[in-house]
C-alpha cells in the first residue's frame, strides 16, 4: 500500500493507441484516475468500465483525467477496447506484477480461462503532484466504490478543500 500524501512509483505504460501514457506528465485540473483492472476476462471490469465510459463527461469537468490500466497482452487490451463500450477511456496495457506489487496490488493466478497471473481491482485518485489523494484496493473483483461515490466524495474534496486521509 502506498500511503496518502505519498509520491507513487513512476508509471510509464503503452496504450492501445500506439503512445506511451507516463504519469510524470500528467497535469490534470484536479486529479488522475488510475483504474487498476483485471483484465477482458472479468465481468465486474467491463461493468466498471463502461460505467466509467458513461460517466466521463463528470470526470472532465470535475478536471480529472482517466486511465484504465491491465496486465493483459496488447492483443486482448485490443479486443476489450473492441468488445467493450470504452472508446473514451485510454486503456493501457501489460503493467507487469512486479510493478503491481509496488502499487500494492492484490495478484491472483489464474483459474479456469484466466490468465496466469494478473492484478485484482485498484482505484488511485492522484493529486497534481502524483501523490496519492485516496486510494481503494481489492482483493476480489466485487466490492468496489461506486461512480456515485467517488464523484460525490470529489464535488466535496473540491467543495471543502479537504485533505487527503489516512496518512498518518
Amino acid at each position: 500500500m502506498i500511503k496518502p500524501r505519498t509520491k507513487t512509483p513512476e508509471l510509464e505504460i503503452e496504450l492501445i493507441n500506439g503512445t506511451t501514457w507516463k504519469l510524470s506528465e500528467q497535469s490534470p485540473e484536479h486529479f488522475t484516475l488510475i483504474l487498476f483492472y483485471r483484465g477482458k476476462h472479468c465481468p465486474k471490469c467491463k461493468e466498471q468500465l463502461e460505467e466509467v465510459q458513461e460517466n466521463i463527461e463528470k470526470f472532465s469537468k470535475r478536471g480529472i483525467n482517466v486511465i484504465a490500466i491491465s496486465s493483459d497482452t496488447e492483443s486482448v487490451a485490443k479486443e476489450t477496447y473492441k468488445d467493450w463500450d470504452i472508446n473514451d477511456i485510454p486503456l493501457a496495457y501489460g503493467f507487469p506484477i512486479e510493478e503491481a506489487r509496488k502499487w500494492g496490488l492484490f495478484i491472483s493466478s489464474g483459474i479456469k480461462k484466466e490468465p496466469d497471473f494478473f492484478t485484482e481491482p485498484g482505484l488511485f485518485l492522484l493529486d497534481k503532484e502524483h501523490e496519492v489523494y485516496w486510494e481503494s484496493i481489492q482483493s476480489m473483483p466485487f466490492g468496489r466504490p461506486s461512480l456515485r461515490a467517488i464523484l460525490g466524495g470529489v464535488d466535496f474534496i473540491l467543495k471543502e478543500n479537504y485533505p487527503a486521509r489516512g496518512e498518518a
